[in-house]
């Protein structure tokens, strides 16, 4: 018989499945379904059903480490010495350098209390502009887009419940089937009611197998893709009029823009027959309602932002936007992507979503936190920017949460900068790649130990609770932050409590846009713990407490009304199809797209710690069409050495004809010779400095 079981969520993407935890007859920690909560209904993926085997102390860190001056080696040392080493380790340098020699790197993983104060340590406590998170790695050019056209980025727009109930989805670079599988009910369900789906990917994956209609554009041509089907829609006269003209601004200049991208152009750019176009124009048209969903697939590129703007602008002119049941939606991530990014740990954020450069804001947070607005520092570099500036102007780097080693494109550059700091401190639950490379690494809690709020992808902002106690000689994030803010001369100002942590957040969000202030704990513990959607203001008479008839209800449908923009109407943007940073070559002939499989998560360093997972993903692989096989006399499990002008990585050959013939593609989750970011280009995106993970120029070489 179990415990009774702990209402909890999944610590891995950014659905946030809910799951309950109880203690097992053995004594040990057990998942147990939790079929009310709405976004996964007691649907688990296997990372789900696994996950409490990281909490094992055989496989995680259970006492601070140390790099010893004698021996080299990271050896054991009691939490007071690791503690007063990363000060005196930061201390140092923003002495000797100035604040800004202080760099700090965050996670979408850490829940909002975490990130928040995160923000506000590098901000308040070091005086830095150099903090930014592996975030900017997932969501950044949907977010830009978002920004730009709606005025506001939240992932979802509308519920998950929504998607079975419109007439056609278009999924654009998204393998849900293997990166958010209990997500892929909602397709079965949506053509199960009679609606159409559209898959975009090169790969003809598990998830485009599902569609009513594939289209397997070349890497990075996506753009052309987007503008092509609008072309369409205009020629064929199936824009909304009276929406653009009630509803929207710029459909002039994008309208020319997309005139210039007719059918046969942009077969010749992306490889999809113009049949295969048509055929998704009318789809799309069709429908009463449609809705384009975006994933890391036209996200990660040089030109990302536009990119995704030019589905949002097919979303426009459609009139598939504002509506119930109609949108533009991101397919977040990371566990907390979306709010990872709305309250202070990206570098030019403030927290509530708000813009580092806006007076009011920073005088708004300011207030809050009791110090001077000009204090504050501006924004900083980027995540890929700041680590490729470690050990030049960045000297030493405090980093929580993130495994860039593994993870950033051009990783073999990216590690050897992180070995040229004068000081490394890493915050992780297990000895990751980068941790490795600490001078101090210190074992925080993980989500099952510890209570927060997360908000998953379509802005629900869930409480996540602590569910069994840390082993001894391990500490929350938290405690980590407010012992080293005291040591720094700040004794105030860093609490260790997520309550407290999430009250300040509320008032530091009051207002912005990403506005938090009439959430609280104690309103997330109603009724069967769905959450609530944000923006949620506290409005006059209501403290967030339950039960309030004046309690604000949250937002779950966003732009019903108006748009977030000063005139209230969504914004087209112009934009033309561009190559990708690296085309293919004669020295470079194939390209590159990488990607997740079904039983790894993101760098693996939790993933690859669980026997069951293992066993199903044990290793890289790199995926290549017969044809392209053959050329190379390569025969399936055989190792392939793929090549780019950043490095090599050597993994098996996995032969399928559900590839491009042009293409190959490699998961990203292991480190070593198979280390697909070996070979990324971190060309970035000029709007969201998203680096182009998804298209790169390659050759292929036996083994």
């Amino acid at each position: 018989m179990h415990s009774e079981a702990t209402q909890t969520h999944c610590p891995y993407c950014a659905l946030q499945c809910g799951m309950g935890l109880a203690t097992g007859p053995g004594g040990g920690v057990e998942v147990v379904e939790r079929p009310g909560f709405p976004v996964n209904r007691g649907a688990l993926c296997g990372k789900g059903r696994t996950a409490p085997a990281v909490l094992s102390s055989r496989v995680r860190l259970t006492e601070p480490l140390i790099r010893s001056h004698a021996t080299g080696r990271l050896e054991p040392a009691t939490w007071e010495e690791a503690i007063s080493r990363v000060a005196e380790g930061l201390s140092r340098t923003r002495g000797d350098h100035g604040a800004d020699a202080c760099g700090v790197f965050g996670g979408g993983g850490l829940t909002n209390e975490k990130a928040y104060a995160l923000g506000k340590f590098a901000r308040v406590a070091l005086g830095t502009s150099q903090i930014d998170y592996n975030g900017r790695f997932c969501m950044s050019s949907a977010a830009a887009a978002g920004q730009r056209a709606f005025g506001l980025d939240r992932g979802l727009p509308f519920p998950l419940e929504d998607i079975p109930r419109t007439g056609c989805v278009i999924l654009v670079g998204s393998n849900l089937a293997e990166t958010m599988p209990p997500a892929l009910r909602y397709l079965t369900e949506l053509r199960a009611n009679g609606g159409k789906l559209i898959v975009v990917d090169p790969r003809r994956t598990r998830t485009a197998e599902q569609a009513d209609l594939h289209l397997a554009p070349r890497p990075g041509t996506d753009l052309a893709l987007a503008l092509g089907l609008l072309h369409l829609v205009v020629a064929e006269g199936r824009t909304d009029e009276a929406f653009i003209e009630e509803r929207t601004s710029g459909w002039q200049e994008a309208r020319a823009a997309a005139m210039a991208h007719w059918p046969e152009y942009v077969e010749r750019i992306s490889g999809v027959p113009v049949p295969e176009l048509r055929d998704a124009a009318r789809m799309f048209c069709d429908a009463e309602t449609g809705m384009v969903l975006t994933a890391r697939g036209p996200e990660q590129q040089s030109k990302g932002t536009d990119t995704v703007g030019a589905w949002i602008n097919l979303c426009l002119a459609t009139g598939n936007a504002g509506r119930p049941l109609a949108g533009y939606g991101c397919l977040t991530g990371q566990g907390n992507g979306q709010g990872g990014r709305e309250h202070g740990q990206k570098a030019d954020q403030l927290p509530g979503y708000r813009k580092l450069t806006d007076p009011a804001a920073r005088a708004h947070v300011a207030g809050v936190w009791g110090v001077d607005p000009d204090s504050l520092p501006g924004p900083g570099r980027s995540a890929y920017e700041l680590l490729d500036a470690l050990g030049g102007d960045i000297k030493a780097l405090l980093l929580m949460g993130s495994n860039p080693v593994v993870s950033a494109p051009r990783a073999a550059h990216v590690e050897e900068r992180l070995r040229s700091l004068d000081f490394l401190a890493v915050a992780d639950v297990v000895l990751s790649e980068t941790a490795r490379l600490a001078d101090v690494v210190l074992p925080v809690t993980q989500w099952a130990e510890e209570t927060g709020t997360v908000t998953n992808l379509e802005g629900r902002v869930l409480l996540r609770r602590r569910a069994v106690s840390a082993p001894d000689g391990v500490r929350s994030d938290l405690d980590v932050l407010h012992g080293l803010a005291a040591l720094l001369g700040h004794e105030k100002g860093f609490p260790t409590d997520p309550e407290e942590v999430f009250e300040e957040l509320r008032r530091a969000s009051a207002g912005g846009p990403a506005d938090y202030s009439g959430i609280s704990y104690a309103r997330l513990k109603e009724g069967n713990g769905e959450g609530v959607f944000w923006p949620c203001p506290e409005v006059e008479g209501d403290a967030g407490h339950p039960g309030s008839d004046a309690a604000h209800p949250g937002t779950p449908r966003l732009f019903l009304d108006r748009f977030a923009t000063e005139d209230g109407r969504a914004r087209f943007v112009p934009v033309a199809h561009r190559g990708a940073a690296e085309e293919p070559d004669a020295e470079y002939p194939v390209l590159l797209t990488t990607g997740r499989v079904l039983s790894q998560y993101q760098s693996g360093a939790q993933t690859r710690r669980v026997d069951e997972l293992n066993s199903a993903a044990p290793g890289p692989f790199v995926e290549l069409h017969p044809r392209l096989a053959a050329r190379l006399e390569v025969g399936d499990g055989e190792p392939v050495t793929v090549v780019s002008r950043r490095g090599r990585a050597v993994a098996p050959a996995r032969i399928t004809s559900a590839i491009r013939s042009d293409t190959v593609f490699m998961p990203f989750h292991w480190p070593g010779e198979g280390r697909a970011n070996s070979l990324t280009n971190p060309a970035l995106d000029p709007v969201s400095r998203m680096p182009e993970f998804k298209v790169c120029a390659v050759r292929l070489e036996r083994a």
